[in-house]
């Protein structure tokens, strides 16, 4: 396949921090496994010897498959005009990350900021009018959108209504925050990236197996470049990338044998929303005997008998912030306490679908691993698929206008397909509402962490309704976790720890901590 070219601004990588001598420093580690004392960079470096033996240690120690070496090494970049798609299907895809990057949320999105493919005419002016038209829908919807959000705002807090320019801004916000799910996925980013030497390594072999491999290749190559010029030996010997045919992904999906297109991509999602029955996340599967499970590791850390601390008890132990003192700190030490660690003995599997936009705020949760899709296999030409939030939903003309804009979309992406144009560039145009479906797992330790904040009024709204109802699903299978599944503020006051909201400015409005999870509702 042709590598795609982009009439937009390339995405660049600038780094910010790093190691500034990342190669000897992975074989000083490796040394000191088998030195009397620590081995230094300057050691392994010393003179024509040591860096024969540094370079043979280097070579070995990686074809072994001993890469921790290279863990050590960090590197923060600055990425600018990286797609929203790019960093959802490879950036954000793995756990061994970490990034802060600007938010659709809370900063509006300016009409220049899409990614464009270099196109030939009159493709490149089909493509450009297509997201004319979706900057256009986003900007009327914010303002269509936003009475609907004075009016639900205002009635959780009345008493602002005397000061309303206070909340002007607050209440833009709002409306942005739905109206952006009619933009592009091809939507640029700005970010903070870091990432290991380890990692960084393994973006370079696997670049081609992102749904877009073009701009990730760019991505990926101007990181390269920037931590060569830092230190210009630790690519010196890296792997070729794996060429795009050669890839697990592309192998399978060129299998005849699987008859992968539309036709199968609609009875995948037939039967998947099926399976869903309106729910946004379905308990696929966890283990029958979680409960006891995890009392038996809070035992075994206390060295206590069953007849000394019943399975109950246990439980109330380790997850009751009554109890448990690490549940209402502000710094997450559930994974560090040994007693909390007796969580990773229960499981669980959902089946979820959620927005393109939502699912990239869900995936940032690295601890509950997904399988997620590649895209293109579950793109159906002729059906608009979409996710409608719950705002839109309340306001009849900015629904159909999302719904049009929706309609054009898939209507210019299929017009692209089918004079060729590669699907990792005609699908840049898909809408931040095109629904991801996927299956996700994890231990409880981790599904807490994000079940507590997304349980938070102030959580992005899909991901809070998904955490609701699979709680609800835990609930019906092992009572005794979920009764201690709750908000921050539930938990910070059965702590007694005040204030019991810990959003300080950010506070919903309502006093959720008074609530029974079957009260909870929301619009915002």
């Amino acid at each position: 396949m042709p590598e795609l070219a982009f009439a937009s601004p390339a995405p660049t990588a600038r780094l910010t921090n790093g190691f500034v001598e990342a190669f000897d420093n992975a074989v000083a580690t490796a040394r000191t496994c088998y030195a009397p004392r620590v081995v230094t960079p300057e050691d392994v470096r010393r003179d024509e010897k040591s860096r024969a033996l540094r370079d043979r240690i280097a070579k070995e120690t990686y074809q072994a498959g001993h890469h921790t070496t290279l863990q050590h090494a960090t590197f923060q970049f600055a990425l600018e005009n990286v797609s929203r798609q790019c960093i959802w299907s490879f950036l954000h895809a793995h756990p061994f990350y970490n990034s802060e990057q600007v938010s659709q949320r809370y900063v509006a999105v300016k009409p220049d900021r899409v990614l464009v493919p270099a196109l030939e005419e009159p493709l490149q002016a089909l493509y450009r009018s297509t997201v004319r038209a979706q900057m256009e829908a986003y900007r009327r919807l914010s303002t269509l959108l936003l009475p609907r959000a004075e009016q639900e705002f205002y009635r959780i807090f009345p008493a602002r209504r005397r000061t309303p320019e206070k909340w002007a801004s607050t209440l833009q916000k709002r409306a942005q925050e739905v109206a952006r799910y009619v933009l592009p996925i091809g939507t640029f980013a700005h970010l903070y990236h870091t990432v290991s030497g380890l990692t960084l390594h393994r973006y370079h072999r696997l670049v081609n197996a992102s749904d877009v491999p073009s701009e990730t290749r760019l991505v990926v190559q101007a990181m390269v470049a920037e931590v060569e010029k830092l230190d210009p030996l630790f690519f010196r010997d890296v792997e070729d990338s794996l060429p795009l045919e050669e890839t697990h992904e592309a192998r399978t999906l060129a299998d005849r044998t699987l008859h992968v297109g539309s036709a199968a991509a609609r009875l995948h999602r037939s039967e998947f929303d099926r399976a869903l029955a309106g729910r946004v996340s379905l308990l696929l599967d966890y283990g029958a005997k979680a409960e006891q499970a995890v009392a038996q590791g809070v035992r075994t850390v206390l060295g206590l008998p069953a007849d000394a601390l019943s399975d109950a008890e246990a439980l109330e132990r380790v997850l009751s912030p009554r109890h448990n003192p690490y549940l209402s700190e502000a710094l997450t030490l559930t994974t560090h306490g040994k007693l909390t660690r007796a969580l990773v003995h229960a499981s669980y599997t959902f089946q979820k679908k959620l927005s393109h936009t939502a699912d990239s705020q869900d995936q940032r949760h690295r601890m509950t691993p997904a399988s997620r899709p590649v895209l293109a296999a579950q793109f159906v030409p002729g059906e608009p698929d979409v996710v409608v939030p719950a705002l839109l939903a309340e306001v009849p003309e900015a629904l159909d206008l999302f719904h049009a804009t929706a309609q054009q979309a898939w209507g210019a992406i299929e017009r692209l397909l089918d004079a060729g144009v590669p699907a990792e560039g005609a699908l840049y145009l898909l809408p931040n509402a095109f629904p991801i479906r996927f299956v996700e797992s994890g231990e409880l330790l981790h599904f807490h962490h994000k079940w507590v904040h997304r349980l938070c009024y102030t959580a992005q709204e899909e991901i809070w309704r998904a955490s609701l109802q699979e709680v609800e699903q835990v609930e019906a299978v092992h009572p005794l976790i979920a009764r201690h599944l709750a908000p921050p503020c539930t938990l910070r006051r059965q702590a007694s720890v005040t204030p019991f909201c810990p959003e300080g400015p950010r506070f919903c409005g309502l006093p959720v901590w008074r609530m029974e999870r079957r009260e909870f509702q929301r619009l915002l």
